[in-house]
């Protein structure tokens, strides 16, 4: 069952737990509806299903109208070794759900079907996030706006921090050495 968004019409939400409305952190985003328990299967990541060669060219593309326009970037989830789930659908409510370096939710594949699951118990009208697990391989044209505590200011997976870390220190450090 869809219901419509009161603050964007035009997008629907296929889950009993979240709706879409203005986010601090980028345009839209998911809110909680109710209080949800850890571990719920709050929404599924939905969209079609192409392979990596289609993957890459779909890719690259939204990054260039992204840097042209200012819209939101990529909506691409990788499924698995030779799928991934281009998410850039109407019907894909789930690809607003925006990053944190302090998620409340991750995602996670069961059975070829991307979930988004609550990572704790999440209080009613708390926006939902997860970890986009970004590589570092461009990172610096991925600032983060979380605004959470533990922010590394850049979206990233945490598993990649200790090394971007090392990476900012060392520029800080060049920078320094320059005045």
């Amino acid at each position: 069952m869809s219901k419509q968004s009161a603050l964007f019409p035009d997008e629907t939400c296929d889950s009993e737990w979240c709706e879409v409305r203005q986010s601090g952190i980028h345009g839209r985003g998911l809110f909680a509806m109710k209080k949800i328990p850890k571990g719920t299967y709050v929404i599924e990541y939905v969209g079609e299903k192409i392979g990596k060669d289609e993957s890459n060219e779909r890719g690259w593309a939204q990054i260039d109208h992204a840097k042209a326009t200012g819209d939101a970037a990529v909506y691409i989830f990788t499924l698995n070794d030779d799928w991934d789930l281009d998410g850039k659908t109407p019907d894909n409510a789930a690809r607003l759900i925006n990053h944190s370096c302090d998620p409340n939710c991750e995602a996670f594949i069961d059975e070829d079907r991307i979930w988004i699951a609550a990572l704790r118990k999440i209080r009613k009208d708390e926006e939902l996030y997860f970890n986009y697990g970004f590589d570092l391989e461009s990172y610096e044209d991925h600032p983060c706006c979380c605004g959470a505590k533990k922010c590394i200011g850049y979206i990233a997976g945490e598993n990649y921090w200790p090394k971007l870390r090392k990476k900012l220190a060392s520029k800080k450090k060049k920078k320094a050495k320059k005045k």
